[in-house]
């Protein structure tokens, strides 16, 4: 299932809400139904700094309702500081509610040319306390983290792997949840809800011996139990993948034994 947003990983330590309409009242509405009070992940975010992406809205586009769309970010506890790629009119209004201009994120570097850490300011705002936020970390760092499990997760548990893979040796039951920015893998029976790529990586997968979940998502894409898997997958081993066509369409495959 496809939303009118989606959430992707920025320069840390922010997160960005790229907004694939300009209708700011279905984005609201989506963010309160996955990420809201009242929703199963009310504590996905954490106060979490968030620059607003306008590269999927025509430039021309009139704003409306942007106080509410902050209101409902705040909500989802997450915190608007900056945007990006907006229109003029948007830009007037993003900077009139005490945003700044984000500059379009820049390639990052394959190797630095030393070894040793470089960091280099990508743009210097008029706010003092955002100039240490946005900004371009250059530096050889360490491959993925792991997190491990090896207990049963009951109803009402939640496990976040932040920044890493999750790993789960044990039965994911019926109403826990498993949350993870790489890839999850359960090598057991996943029966609760599991959602991989949580800061929007698109290329994370989703591993179990037995796929029986109540939810499913990879970078904010979802299917419910509600819709059936087919019986080649249903308590089968299988991965989950998004497909790579554009469509943003999950991908169920059994894994042959």
């Amino acid at each position: 299932m496809t939303t009118s947003f989606e959430i992707k990983s920025a320069q840390l330590p922010l997160v960005a809400l790229l907004l694939k309409t300009p209708d700011t009242v279905k984005v609201g509405a989506d963010l309160l139904q996955q990420f809201g009070p009242q929703s199963d992940s009310p504590d996905f975010f954490d106060n979490d700094g968030l620059v607003l992406d306008f590269s999927h809205v025509a430039p021309t586009t009139e704003p409306q309702h942007f106080s509410e769309l902050l209101k409902t970010l705040v909500a989802c506890r997450l915190k608007p500081l900056a945007f990006r790629q907006a229109g003029t009119e948007w830009t007037n209004l993003a900077l009139a509610h005490g945003l700044i201009e984000a500059p379009v994120e820049m390639p990052r570097s394959k190797k630095p040319s030393s070894p040793k850490t470089s960091e280099k300011s990508v743009s210097e705002p008029q706010a003092e306390g955002v100039r240490e936020v946005i900004r371009e970390v250059i530096r050889e760092v360490p491959g993925p983290a792991t997190l491990v499990i090896d207990k049963p997760l009951r109803s009402g548990q939640k496990i976040y792997a932040r920044g890493a893979d999750l790993v789960v040796l044990a039965m994911v039951n019926m109403g826990a949840e498993v949350v993870a920015d790489g890839n999850i893998h359960v090598y057991a029976p996943l029966r609760g809800k599991a959602m991989a790529g949580a800061s929007g990586n698109t290329q994370a997968r989703i591993f179990s011996l037995c796929l029986e979940p109540e939810l499913i998502s990879i970078a904010g894409v979802y299917r419910t139990s509600e819709n059936p898997l087919a019986k080649n997958i249903q308590g089968k081993p299988a991965q989950v993948r998004l497909s790579d066509d554009g469509q943003e369409k999950l991908l169920f495959e059994a894994l042959n034994a």
